[in-house]
């Protein structure tokens, strides 16, 4: 298994309130891919400085890391892609942890 870190923008437009209940469910369907989720840190709302559509001019930032094997990574990002909950994606490979002697 490899670690990686999945940096999450949330379309939030109109769900300010359910933003926890968001985070949370994309936590599950990374665990449900095998994923072993180390750490989720939710950053803030900002504000785009390139808008790519009118309709999105902001988004919730969300990090994850985590561990899985490099075929979730494939069906993560295809099944991400259809959610419209989530603006955009980016995984990348982290080295492994290293323990503390």
């Amino acid at each position: 298994m490899k670690r990686y870190e999945g940096l999450f923008i949330l379309n939030t437009a109109g769900k300010e309130e359910g933003v926890n209940e968001l985070v949370d469910k994309i936590k599950a369907q990374i665990v449900a891919q095998g994923a072993t989720v180390e750490t989720v840190q939710k950053m803030e709302k900002k504000a785009f400085v390139r808008v790519a559509d009118n309709k999105t001019k902001d988004g919730y930032y969300v990090n994850y890391i985590f561990q899985a094997g490099p075929d979730a990574i494939r069906k993560l990002q295809g099944h991400f892609a259809l959610n419209a909950d989530v603006f955009r994606t980016l995984f990348s490979e982290l080295p492994h942890k290293v323990e503390a002697k």
